[in-house]
């Protein structure tokens, strides 16, 4: 459905796509509901596929996807009046013709709706419009002559802007028959109400430590005793531990650190270090994880003054380290209420083309007044 020469806002580079993904981890749950609802037979025609990113959202909507249109509805429905066997898992032969298919991009059946590529700007746009939902309408009417089923996976939802949820939306008021549309959504708040009412959700979960570990090892990262806090900074999730991986985001996160270090009186050239970080044409990607990472920061940083610095450290030190800059509950608070105002000028800031590097030394100073009082 997609053509190899774009790029895919799905595709975290270092990483299987979801598509490839033949093993879904820690989301044993989410598979056994939406097996239940299949055998029950009330498979609903829209589901809501939430929870952090980068647990396994889009791999769950694939998996759903192949086995939909592996199993067909006379299948479903049983041979000669027979009662069908009830599937116990999504898994799906490598070898099905279907999933040959779907690995050719050439699976009729499946319609895969994400943020399109402007031509113009030579980049992927930042949201998924009108005119991407509008396509759902030749599909639906060249892919019924097959009599099967048919899957929609939309990665993002919560990237449709008004027009394309609307546009949406009625597609989930009046469903084409035999489809499932699959919406994979990181915040279900971004949604229009009209939108999550019409979807039966499936929640995914973070990921536990041993689940983390072999998810890693399936995307080629082996995680060595010093990448424990690689782990604990990724929170869970596969998708964050990549990027950390792929654009030095521990490197990034000790270089933060060390300027709280030396606060109250920081260092002023690790600030401008850390602030060329963020400059530069290609820095874009690393400009972001620089900007989430100082907020991640600032949240265990608050988090310590709360339950008194005894938190999961992702570098050895970093609890006493927090625990002197925000000694008690009431520091903690002081810290909660700069990290929202940072966060949010932060983002303004990007969002009007200011100065990066102008934001990150804005950023280290006003964290320097909240030390000092």
């Amino acid at each position: 459905m997609s053509d190899g020469q774009l790029p895919e806002p799905d595709r975290i580079e270092g990483a299987l796509h979801p598509s490839e993904t033949e093993r879904l981890l820690g989301q044993d749950n989410a598979e056994t509901k939406f097996l239940e609802a299949y055998n029950q037979g009330r498979l609903h025609h829209a589901w809501l596929i939430t929870g952090p990113k980068g647990v396994g959202k889009a791999t769950l909507s694939w998996r759903i996807a192949r086995f939909l249109l592996a199993t067909s509805v006379e299948e479903s429905g049983g041979l000669f009046g027979d009662a069908p066997v009830a599937p116990e898992t999504l898994d799906v032969s490598p070898e099905h013709p279907v999933v040959r298919r779907m690995r050719a991009g050439s699976a009729g059946g499946l319609f895969v709706l994400r943020r399109g590529y402007d031509e113009k700007t030579k980049r992927l746009r930042s949201v998924i419009t009108v005119d991407e939902v509008r396509k759902l309408k030749n599909f639906f009417a060249l892919s019924s002559a097959d009599g099967g089923r048919r899957a929609v996976i939309i990665d993002a939802a919560d990237e449709m802007n008004t027009s394309a949820a609307n546009a949406l939306l009625k597609v989930l008021e009046e469903p084409p028959e035999k489809t499932t549309l699959l919406l994979v959504c990181h915040q279900p708040s971004r949604l229009l109400p009209t939108v999550r009412s019409r979807c039966r959700e499936l929640r995914l979960p973070k990921l536990g430590l041993e689940d983390m570990s072999q998810a890693l090892m399936q995307v080629g990262l082996e995680l060595s005793e010093g990448s424990l806090g690689l782990v604990v900074l990724a929170e869970g999730s596969v998708g964050d531990a990549v990027r950390l991986t792929n654009l030095d985001g521990m490197k990034i996160y000790r270089a933060i650190l060390g300027i709280l270090k030396t606060m109250p009186r920081f260092d002023r050239q690790q600030a401008i270090l850390l602030a060329e970080i963020a400059v530069g044409r290609g820095s874009e990607e690393r400009r972001a994880l620089l900007f989430t990472l100082i907020d991640v920061v600032m949240a265990r940083v608050a988090r310590a003054g709360v339950v008194g610095g005894e938190g999961q450290e992702v570098i050895v030190g970093e609890n006493e380290l927090f625990m002197r800059i925000c000694p008690d509950v009431a520091s903690a608070r002081r810290w909660a209420a700069t990290a929202q105002e940072i966060s949010e000028r932060n983002q303004h800031g990007l969002a009007v083309n200011l100065d990066p590097a102008a934001l990150i030394l804005d950023t280290v100073f006003k964290i320097q007044q909240t030390i000092e009082g």
